[in-house]
Order: structure tokens, then C-alpha cells, then sequence
């Protein structure tokens, strides 16, 4: 299929083209979903042209751009993180001396998963003793832009969906996708104004849409939900891969309906 070109703007509907009634394969992860179009992986998170602002040049800028981008990679795309394993490259380009409490308490949460630090808030990663992703590519779609905040405050604002394809981790070849929506803001501070570390990213706000994987389950890992195991939502039935709409609000316990994966 014709690749789809790079996202600028929020789409003003849900993409067509897909039903899902197209079964998906190990050779084929993405047949039958919208994602088929879509770029892969790091290639699909484009950086935008940086310029000055917030009184901090167009290098901070072009810094704040690409340290984002490492970031989303780091703690979306790293093969090593979606199976599971602990996300320290993405971790590494936290700032530990602008927000205090950030580090210690993700790192809590990979210690001890909880509902109120669950580290799939900013990390996409699954039980390797559960799922395997299926083949090595995870589609991605969406866009950053760049802002200036308070003076020596650059924002980077990122929207992004990511795409698994997964199979048992025993064997079977039926594949699940799981689809997951990060925003994220995050903030490159100037270590003469505030209280930063030099080339360290702080985190102003995030939010997640998770699509596809058990609810109420607080234990760091995003799990697939398989055909034998799927039960009738009581939440509101959602497209996955509509990205015309603000987030969520994932804060109850009702589980919903996706109409398609």
C-alpha cells in the first residue's frame, strides 16, 4: 500500500480503508488494520524544523527536539523495553534535579508495580512470559511541534500512536495487536534560569490511551487480550486508531469496546 504521508495537523476523523475484517499473520502483523500505511518506527516520528524561543537559541531548540524523540524511542520502540526489560536509556534522559520525584517514583513502579505508578504510563512494555511481538516492526503515526514556555523554557508537545503485533510467548499463530496513545510534553530548561541539569529533559504532563490490553491490570505490563479471553466491555466502544480526538480520561474502572485492532 501507498504510504501515508507524515501527520502536521490533527486528523479531523478516523481513518478508513480497514474494517478488520482482514485477518492478521506472522507475515503479515498489520493486515486488516489502518497501520498497514503507517511509518515504522523511528522513522515515523519526524522532527520538526527548530527555531529560537522562550529567549534560548535555535541549538536548545534543535536539543529539546531530538532528546524527545530519543525518549519516545527509548521508552516505545526499544526491542529490549517492549519485552519487558527495564527502560534505563529512557530513564537516563531524565532531568533528576528539576522534578525530584519523577525518577524515584518510576523507578518505584518498576519495583513494585500500583495502580497509582504503574509504569506503562510512560513506558510500552509487555510480559515476555506471556507475548512475543511478532516480527520486529511496531507502526507509528502522529506528530511534535515546538513551543516556548516561560523564559528559558522550551515545551516540545508530541502525539503519538504505536502499533504491537503480538503472539504468544508459547507458541500459536494467531496475532493480537495492542495499540497505545502517548501525549507528552516535555520541557528542556535553561541551567542558568532554573534548577536543570544541562541536556536533561523534565516532564511537564503525559497521558496514555491504551487499546486491546486487560484493564484494571496495575502490574507494569501492557497484556494483549486474545480471542478465548475477550469479554464484552461495559465502557463506550472506540476506534483505536481515531486520532482526531483529544485523549481519554482512563481513570475508571470500566472497560471498554475497541472496533477494531
Amino acid at each position: 500500500p501507498t504510504p501515508l504521508a507524515a501527520e502536521t495537523a490533527r486528523p479531523t476523523g478516523a481513518p478508513g480503508g480497514s474494517d478488520g475484517s482482514e485477518q492478521a499473520t506472522r507475515e503479515h502483523p498489520f493486515r486488516g488494520s489502518p497501520a498497514l500505511r503507517w511509518a515504522d518506527g523511528a522513522d515515523a516520528i519526524e522532527v520538526p524544523e527548530a527555531e529560537a524561543v522562550a529567549e534560548m537559541s535555535k541549538a536548545d531548540a534543535e536539543l529539546a527536539l531530538r532528546r524527545t524523540k530519543e525518549f519516545l524511542v527509548a521508552a516505545n520502540l526499544e526491542p529490549d523495553v517492549i519485552a519487558g526489560g527495564r527502560p534505563e536509556k529512557a530513564l537516563g534522559l531524565l532531568d533528576p534535579q528539576a522534578q525530584k520525584d519523577l525518577l524515584p517514583d518510576q523507578r518505584r513502579g518498576l519495583r513494585e508495580p500500583s495502580r497509582e505508578n504503574d509504569p506503562v504510563g510512560l513506558f510500552s512494555r509487555f510480559d515476555p512470559d506471556e507475548v512475543r511481538l511478532a516480527g520486529d516492526v511496531v507502526k507509528v503515526r502522529g506528530r511534535m511541534s515546538l513551543a516556548g514556555g516561560k523564559p528559558g523554557e522550551i515545551k516540545v508537545h508530541a502525539d503519538y500512536t504505536f502499533v504491537y503485533p503480538l503472539v504468544r510467548a508459547d507458541g500459536g499463530d494467531h496475532v493480537e495487536r495492542t495499540i497505545v496513545r502517548r501525549q507528552i510534553t516535555t520541557l528542556l530548561l535553561d541551567p542558568d534560569r532554573w534548577y536543570a541539569t544541562p541536556g536533561k529533559l523534565a516532564i511537564h504532563e503525559y497521558k496514555v490511551n491504551t487499546f486491546n490490553t486487560a484493564c484494571a491490570v496495575y502490574d507494569g505490563y501492557l497484556h494483549p487480550v486474545f480471542p478465548e479471553d475477550r469479554k464484552q466491555g461495559t465502557g463506550p466502544s472506540v476506534d483505536p486508531y481515531d486520532r482526531s480526538g483529544g485523549m481519554r480520561d482512563t481513570q475508571g474502572e470500566e472497560c471498554g469496546t475497541v472496533t477494531r485492532t
